[in-house]
């Protein structure tokens, strides 16, 4: 655990230093009030600080106001370090958003003690905000194949549609999946969907986005211009059906057919039109045999 220190005092700020480090903390020290702000402004800031009351620059008060007011993940547990004694003192210390105190000269044991009590509350800061994070990923992504869920797809093509510049959708459909479930059972075809999703997400770019949009069916929105939506398209087709499917002794060839769709010079008013486009491709694509790629050109009228 990383802790700052910011005392004006180097006799202070010096115990303070050899104490903490005996006790397993990797320390930061600042001199004044100007370097603990800037230091706990930093993306690798300390989780921890201890700030002396009354120094140059910033006070150790102020300091703490302007991280409590910036009010962002994750929580920096802040113990101020006074010799004021007065309950006034203490009372304007924790409004400002001080987690606890100290007071001049600090005792070892008690300063140790606040210490463990800042790092259980940021260790279940960090248990929450874990939670809250896993919450989040499975309210927007798919639960067997882990690429985003129908929902938040549309969500970033509705994003996308608000903006301007090339925009295209991929929609693919395993060939005969039903065929696989059938057949070999239903954890075969979950092996076909996940091996599926992975090697489409191993082949896109920071230009695209890919979703589960239902079954067996997948959605790509991508920033591409036209024919670079073409040439993807082709690529994705050869990475599905790049090799077997390996599940427990099963190889099962997989094959997907794809519709590609783009939005015209002049803009698509909404997702809908380019989704349908989309798969009146892709059934296109199904209806030529299956395994190919067609492009629809009604859009580009």
């Amino acid at each position: 655990m990383r802790i700052l220190i910011a005392d004006d005092s180097a006799v202070s700020r010096h115990l303070l230093q050899s104490i903490v480090k005996k006790w397993g903390y990797q320390v930061i020290t600042t001199v004044d009030g100007d370097q603990a702000w800037e230091a706990l402004q930093q993306p690798d800031a300390p989780r921890m600080a201890i700030l002396d009351w009354m120094m140059p620059g910033l006070t150790g008060l102020e300091v703490c106001e302007r991280v409590r007011s910036k009010g962002v993940d994750p929580y920096t547990y802040i113990l101020l370090l006074t010799s004021r004694t007065e309950k006034e003192d203490v009372v304007e210390g924790m409004t400002a958003g001080a987690d606890d105190y100290v007071l001049k000269p600090f005792d070892q044991q008690e300063l140790n003690v606040r210490l463990r009590a800042g790092r259980r509350i940021i260790d279940l800061q960090d248990e929450l905000l874990k939670a809250q994070a896993a919450l989040r990923f499975q309210a927007t992504h798919d639960a067997l194949t882990g690429v985003m869920n129908r929902g938040r797809i549309s969500e970033i093509l509705a994003n996308c549609l608000a903006e301007p510049g090339p925009l295209g959708v991929i929609m693919l459909d395993l060939d005969k999946f039903k065929t696989v479930n059938d057949t070999f059972g239903h954890a075969a075809g979950d092996a076909v969907l996940i091996a599926t999703a992975q090697r489409i997400s191993g082949a896109l770019s920071e230009l695209d986005a890919l979703g589960r949009y239902g079954g067996e069916e997948f959605l790509v929105v991508s920033r591409r211009n036209p024919k670079e939506m073409q040439e993807f398209a082709e690529s994705l087709r050869e990475t599905v059906a790049t090799a077997p499917v390996e599940t427990g002794a099963l190889q099962l060839s997989v094959t997907a057919s794809f519709g590609v769709a783009n939005r015209n010079g002049s803009g698509v008013a909404h997702g809908n039109f380019l989704l349908k486009a989309a798969d009146d491709a892709l059934y296109q694509a199904k209806k030529l045999g299956r395994n190919r790629v067609v492009v629809d050109q009604s859009l580009e009228r």
